[in-house]
């Protein structure tokens, strides 16, 4: 608190976003928190981004947020994995309450609403009233992503001219999202949620919960195309296969998850 200049409420939010996504996580033999590799490899003092200023690292934090086995953020757990392409506030909220029932701790209306603006402002920036974007405004970093935009809005009362915004996610091929750090994520994925499996069909890796495809919202021939390249490396540790019949990836052996992350940020790579 004296060293940031911060409030109580401000480090609790601090330590949980951080927690979120994986750049620390509690040491309980020291009652404290300790980097993770994450937190270590790209943030620390030795990092490859140590002031967040590479678009990969955001692309890297919007994938942990959103790849929490043990504990996920119920609106990004739920809204990037869920097959309908619109999200219109209202609708998702009601779901959200519908999907909430599914979890021990009861969460209040009042709470998923405030839980849904927050991933609403972590990928939209602010505007004005006329519908420009503010720049003096402390918008979350992950608004550079673009990833969910505005794509119109929808009459909610006549008789007040009430309306409300229609948002969707941009689905599209995303150069920025490098080989590497596709390459991680497929790792990591694997690791979360298919450990002890030697294959996974290409479905699983572009439309699984949880999956690259889905979380980056890439479409299919990018993800193909990312795959066979990722496959065609000199001592590839996966092997992609193509057929009428079948699509699928073999681990040829366990990637070193700390030596892909250093790959990400590698000198001769310029992706900033």
């Amino acid at each position: 608190m004296v060293d940031l200049g911060v409030g109580k409420n401000m480090v609790r939010s601090i330590r949980f976003w951080s927690q979120a996504a994986d750049v620390i996580s509690p040491e309980p033999s020291r009652s404290g928190y300790s980097l993770t590799t994450v937190g270590s490899e790209v943030l620390g003092d030795e990092g490859g981004d140590q002031f967040l200023e590479d678009v990969r690292t955001l692309w890297l934090i919007h994938w942990n947020l959103s790849t929490n086995v043990e504990n996920p953020l119920l609106a990004w757990d739920y809204l990037l994995n869920r097959a309908e392409p619109e999200i219109i506030p209202s609708v998702v909220i009601a779901e959200l309450e519908k999907e909430a029932t599914k979890y021990e701790e009861k969460l209040s209306s009042a709470t998923l609403s405030q839980h849904f603006e927050a991933f609403l402002h972590t990928y939209v920036p602010t505007r004005g009233r006329k519908g420009e974007i503010q720049e003096d405004n402390l918008d979350c970093p992950l608004v550079e992503l673009e990833l969910l935009v505005k794509v119109g809005d929808r009459e909610t009362n006549p008789s007040i001219g009430r309306r409300e915004p229609i948002y969707a996610f941009r689905r599209e091929e995303k150069p920025e999202i490098t080989s590497e750090l596709f390459a991680y994520c497929v790792a990591d994925f694997w690791k979360k949620r298919h450990e002890k499996e030697l294959t996974l069909s290409f479905r699983e890796v572009a439309h699984g919960h949880g999956s690259p495809g889905q979380i980056f919202k890439l479409v299919e021939e990018d993800i193909r195309i990312r795959l066979e390249e990722l496959s065609g490396q000199k001592n590839a540790w996966l092997t992609y296969k193509e057929s009428a019949t079948l699509q699928q990836l073999h681990r040829r052996q366990i990637p070193d998850q700390i030596k892909l992350l250093k790959q990400l940020y590698s000198p001769h790579e310029t992706h900033a």
